[in-house]
């Protein structure tokens, strides 16, 4: 997938060395949780979504979604409570094939398309 600079809105950075990574983030004023895992035996991230309930506790939308290269989150899932803008893992320079640990947060990044408007919050 080639993405275009003007396409790219921001990058949704995690600590991949705290895995697993949680926070707060603003989708078109709407808060959601995203927490990011790393399986060390396949030597991939996934990522968890979830939405803040009433109550303030996480209500799961989506569980375990594996980070693809040039593929976007949660594409082939039909629910209207997924975030609309495009998250979507690219290496810019298209030097990897894959996403690795070493790669990730260094070529790779998790590109933000759509023109969202994004805040990070470290409310733990």
């Amino acid at each position: 997938m080639i993405v275009n600079a003007s396409e790219v809105y921001d990058i949704v950075e995690f600590d991949k060395t705290e895995i697993s990574e949680r926070f707060e983030i603003d989708f078109y004023e709407e808060t959601f949780v995203l927490q990011f895992d790393y399986n060390e035996t396949g030597d991939f991230f996934t990522v968890h979504l979830y939405k803040i309930g009433d109550d303030g506790e996480d209500v799961p939308i989506v569980l375990g979604e594996k980070l693809i290269l040039g593929r976007p989150l949660w594409e082939n899932i039909p629910r209207y409570d997924i975030p609309a803008p495009t998250l979507i893992p690219l290496d810019i320079g298209m030097e990897a094939t894959r996403i690795t640990f070493e790669n990730m947060n260094e070529s790779v990044f998790l590109y933000i398309l759509d023109g969202a408007t994004v805040e990070e919050s470290d409310d733990e």
